[in-house]
Formats: C-alpha cells, structure tokens, sequence
C-alpha cells in the first residue's frame, strides 16, 4: 500500500519537500492556510501591477538548477533567467556605487576607492569560494541529526579554512578597511542572519554567491518560481488543498495519525497521514498544534533562540517612470553599526534606519502598467516589536519617500497610485510567524547544523520539519534544500 504524508504549507520548503516525496513514490497531500502556493512568497495582483510578497534576490543559481535538474527538468523548462548588470547600487553618505556584474570591472571599483583592494578582493572570494564549494556539498545537504554525519575527511581537514570560529566582522577587516567595502562586504549576514561580529565568517560564501554567482532575475517575478514548483509538483501527483489552515495534529502513542484543518467558514476537515512534514513556523507547530508533552522545545529554549530580523515593507505603485533607476538598490546612508544594534541588541525600531528598493519594473515591463513603476521598499527591524501600529508605519513611510526624492532627485509620493504595508503583526497573522519574524534563525555559530531545532521531532516519531527554522537555515535556496534534505530523512526512517 502507498504510504501517505501530508505537508503542511506550501512555501518554498514544502513544496521542495513535496516533489521529492512524491518522486520517492509517496502520496503526498500539501495542505495551505492560503489561497495560492508560495507562503511567504506569495504574490499580489491589483491595478496591473504584480507584486512579490517576499523575497526579492535570486541568487544560488546552482541550487536551483540542482533542484529542477533531480526531476529531469532544468529551470529554462519554467522560466527565463536574466543576468542583471548592474548587480545592485548602493548610496552611501556621501554618494551613489554600482556594483558591476563583471568581476574586473568590480576590482577596479574596489581599487578606485581603495588602492590595491582589488587584488584583495580576488584572494578574499578564492577563499570564499572554497567555503562555497565545501559548505554547500558537506554541510548544507545535511540533515544535522548527529555530529557524525560531519565525520568527512575533506570537511575535518578543511576546518581552518572555513573559518567557522571566526566572526565575519574580522574576516572582512583583514581584507578592507574602507567603510564602504566593509559595508558592502557585511551586509548579506546583516540583512539575512545577525550582526557580523556574530556570525562566523564561513558565511563568506555569501559573497561568493553574490560576486561569482551573480544576482539573478526570473521574467515575470520571482513567484515564477513558486509557480514552477507547484507545476513540477503536481506533475508527479501531489495534492494541493488550499485555504485549510491547520489547527491540530492527532497523535497516538507518540505517532502522529492525521491532522485537522478548518476551511474559511469553519469548516473542519482531517486528513489522515503515515508522516507529517511540518513547512509552517516550526514554533507555531509546537506550541499550538501539539499537545505539551509531544513538544521537542521549551518555552524557555525558544526564548533564548537568536532571530533573524523581522521587516516593514511597502509594495508601491507609482503612474510614472523614476529616471536612473536600478532594479536593486541598497540605501546604506545612515550608521550601518546603530541600524544593526537596534535589530539585534536594543530591539527598538530603528532611529534612522538602512533600507532596501526593489523596482522590477525597470528590467520587466510586465509587472507594471505601461509607464509606471513597481517599487518594493524594505526596512529591516526587529523581531519581536509588539507595537506595529499604523502611525509608526507612515512614520516610516515619510522618511522613506523623502530619502528616495534626495537621492533619486525627483518626486515620488505624490505619483503613489497604489500603497500597501506589510510588517510584523501581519508576519505573525498570515504566517503565525514566531516573534513575527521575517527570516528564521540568525546565522550564528551556536545555531549551526546540530544545534539548530531539529528536522525530526523528538518525541514525535513521525513528525518531520523543514523550513527556515531548522536545516540548513534562512533563505530561498536554502530553503529548496531543506525540502530536500527532510525528504530523504523520512524515506530512510519510513521506505519507499
């Protein structure tokens, strides 16, 4: 008899869980809060415009032709990739810096500010790409259930050069000293993980992954990804029940049997199932869907959990073209230093805070009506702010317009023909977000591989999780592997 699992939520994670259960010939059923796949990636569509919800970078390109490629597809099956060039522009204090996509063209920018950083940068990213290489193949693919599955010979001689005890705020200072470059260097683990002097610096691969890799566009958005992965999915036969949002997990003799979900009128529904495959908030799941004595967590050890940051995001339509755009822009003007301590040390809204502005209209017509703009600004802040008012969001709202007029050197706000917010309560409502965050778990060296929450539960034998909350931690591509790497903890615990 087939074996059966149902996946709870449909964001990048599960979904990549679904595919690969299904390819392992199991019937799979997903079950979502929402009416569309996607989870934090879900899009909206209002006035023509098409805005994505969440994440914004595509990076990794390895990763997700890895996964398509696992189901004999490729990702020119789904969708069309563009390269963007520039990658991004960032405004500091005193000015604008675009970052080539051309690596010599970067070491001359490099140089250009910092004589003789260009060489540096090269010895810094031959380092970082050891990291990469050896990070992705044995670290990130593991499902962090033992410290032997580390027990890898290329791993433990190459520990050194991982740089796992040593924080990323040091890595980048042997290399730079420029404010700039250490900036530009630091802010993929500031916007994604934690404070540089908390992360270790084996996340260089990031930079890696920036540099090398390149910043990425998929035609159409990136819920064109979420797209291709539910059409893969249900290719091979997974169910989708959307707009159940699951209340409660069965359990019986420390297995879970089935769960029972509510529809938007109330209506409740069980499904039972052989494995569950948790892809909500792994909190969530604990302390409301578990009975106490099957949970694997405390209260307490939850508390003390480090988070990644929680964020204030506008989705902005304007009736005209901004002149001189890029498709991202990072808005680092403001002290890189107290933004950080107010998200991960004070936990306050930020005084003067950095910012993020994605227009994917520049490089896709489609997204926008004909001669407007689609604008996606982002604040990072705090996990765990309770008082998310709407007053403190026009607050912000008006710093930022008035930041973007100076620098963009025209007006914006009064060619806002479509405004929408988004921060943490909403995380908390739509996603049952724990602490409303907007990410998962910081990047930090005690919440690495084993000491992350686990992929399994510990008192559940048949409850599995994945996601951004455990292995192998925040991110898209991240993400597709933690779908994958949980897929294959349930076929060697539960066959084929």
């Amino acid at each position: 008899m087939t074996k059966k699992v149902i996946i709870i939520g449909s964001g990048f994670a599960g979904l990549s869980a679904a595919s690969f259960m299904a390819k392992a010939g199991w019937e799979v059923t997903v079950v979502e809060q929402h009416d569309q796949p996607g989870g934090r990636a879900r899009k909206i569509e209002v006035d023509g415009f098409r805005f994505d919800m969440g994440p914004s970078w595509y990076w990794m390109p390895d990763v997700f032709e890895h996964f398509f490629q696992s189901f004999g597809k490729t990702v020119a099956d789904f969708y069309t990739l563009e390269r963007l060039d520039p990658s991004y522009r960032v405004y500091y204090p005193d000015g604008p810096m675009d970052i080539p996509a051309d690596f010599t063209a970067l070491q001359q920018t490099f140089d250009s500010i910092e004589p003789g950083s260009g060489k540096k940068l090269a010895a810094f990213l031959q380092e970082a790409a050891y990291k990469y290489k050896v990070g992705v193949e044995k670290l990130v693919f593991k499902p962090g259930q033992s410290l032997v599955e580390f027990l890898d010979w290329d791993l433990l001689k190459g520990l050194v050069k991982l740089d796992v005890f040593t924080s990323m705020k040091s890595h980048v200072a042997r290399y730079f000293k420029n404010p700039r470059l250490t900036t530009l260097m630091e802010f993929p683990v500031l916007f994604l993980g934690a404070l540089p002097e908390q992360t270790p610096a084996l996340y260089s691969l990031m930079n890696y992954a920036d540099i090398k890799g390149g910043t990425w566009y998929p035609r159409g958005g990136m819920y064109e990804i979420v797209q291709a992965m539910y059409d893969l999915a249900k290719s091979l036969g997974v169910q989708f029940c959307f707009q159940q949002e699951v209340v409660e997990i069965g359990i019986q003799n420390r297995q879970a049997t089935h769960l029972m979900a509510k529809d938007p009128d109330g209506k409740l529904t069980k499904y039972a199932a052989d494995v569950i495959i948790g892809g909500a908030d792994y909190h969530h799941i604990e302390t409301a869907l578990l009975p106490a004595d099957c949970r694997s967590y405390s209260d307490a050890y939850w508390e003390k959990r480090v988070m990644a940051p929680s964020c204030l995001i506008y989705y902005i339509g304007l009736n005209k073209k901004l002149p001189g755009l890029l498709h991202h822009t990072l808005f680092f003007d403001t002290s890189f230093a107290v933004h950080g301590k107010e998200i991960y040390t004070t936990r306050e809204w930020p005084s003067d805070p950095l910012f993020y502005m994605s227009a994917t209209s520049v490089t896709d017509p489609t997204v926008a009506p004909e001669g407007c703009e689609n604008l996606f600004l982002l604040i990072p802040v705090a996990a765990g702010l309770t008082n998310d008012t709407e007053s403190i969001r026009e607050q912000y709202y008006e710093l930022l317009m008035n930041r973007l007029e100076k620098h963009l050197g025209t007006s914006v706000k009064d060619a806002v023909i479509y405004k929408k917010s988004f921060s943490t309560s909403d995380f908390i409502s739509e996603y049952h977000s724990f602490k409303g965050n907007a990410y998962g778990l910081a990047n930090t060296l005690l919440q690495t591989a084993v000491l992350k929450p686990s992929c399994r539960s510990k008192k559940v034998a048949n409850l599995f999780y994945t996601g951004q909350l455990t292995v192998p931690g925040p991110g898209v591509p991240p993400s597709l592997i933690s779908g994958e790497v949980v897929a294959g903890e349930v076929v060697r615990h539960f066959g084929k």
